[in-house]
């Protein structure tokens, strides 16, 4: 069974930070491109960030200099660190695998649950 699983959400005041964990079951998640999603409530789905097979990354401009996307091959899994949150980052954050950095979510093949960061004092 294909599956991503999305780690690492939580509760965290302004200007902390969250370490997000995608991990997959039944595929590699070297052989694909994987995007960083996150939608706030009444919002469109928007990338945050993507990483392809050799680890090249792209960011949105309102991450940019605050979250950093890493692959962990040994263990399967791709990283989204995120610091320096700000309450306009609360939103449910997905990752996704596809065969290109894509900037619309519907264009990947396979997806996680999600998992809810929420930035608050």
């Amino acid at each position: 069974q294909l599956q991503l699983v999305e780690f690492g959400g939580g509760l965290v005041q302004p200007g902390g930070s969250l370490r997000l964990s995608c991990a997959a079951s039944g595929f590699i998640l070297d052989d694909y491109v994987i995007g960083w999603f996150r939608q706030a409530p009444g919002k469109e789905r928007e990338r945050v960030s993507c990483i392809s097979r050799s680890s090249g990354s792209i960011y949105a401009d309102s991450v940019k200099g605050r979250f950093t996307i890493s692959r962990d091959s040994a263990k399967n899994t791709v990283y989204l660190q995120m610091n320096s949150l700000k309450p306009e980052d609360t939103a449910v954050y997905y990752c996704a695998a596809g065969f290109g950095c894509w900037g619309t979510w519907n264009q990947y093949n396979y997806w996680g649950r999600g998992t809810q960061v929420t930035v608050s004092s």
